[in-house]
């Protein structure tokens, strides 16, 4: 579970990736930078998750976006992509249901729908 403690850990984590991935072609395919700014995206994402949620995994994304994931089991999953707009591209699988969305993010507070379809997956 994500304690606030556990968040400055994910968010140490989110930059090892993103310093890792600060130059164009850093995966040897062409992939995009990723940008201070979708990094202070990225900690405002995991800043806003409440307290109790599992810690999503992280990846760079080839468009210089940062994504989450959360993989409870082999049949749910939720992925979250986060770059340097406001706005939050995910998908879920959950056994045979299966959706996409985007949705605004202010930088506080998750949206409604991500936070509801995330503690689905995760329940």
């Amino acid at each position: 579970m994500i304690r606030s403690g556990q968040k400055d850990r994910v968010i140490s984590n989110v930059r090892s990736f993103a310093d890792q991935c600060s130059e164009d072609d850093w995966d040897g395919y062409r992939a995009e930078a990723v940008s201070d700014t979708v990094l202070l995206c990225a900690e405002a994402f995991i800043r806003a998750l409440p307290d109790g949620l599992a810690m999503p995994e992280i990846s760079a994304e080839p468009d210089g976006q940062i994504s989450f994931d959360w993989l409870p089991t082999k049949t749910k999953t939720f992925t979250l992509s986060v770059g340097s707009s406001d706005r939050l591209a995910y998908a879920w699988i959950d056994g045979s249901n299966r959706g996409h969305a985007v949705d605004l993010f202010e930088g506080d507070q998750l949206p409604p729908r991500v936070l509801g379809e995330l503690q689905r997956i995760l329940s």
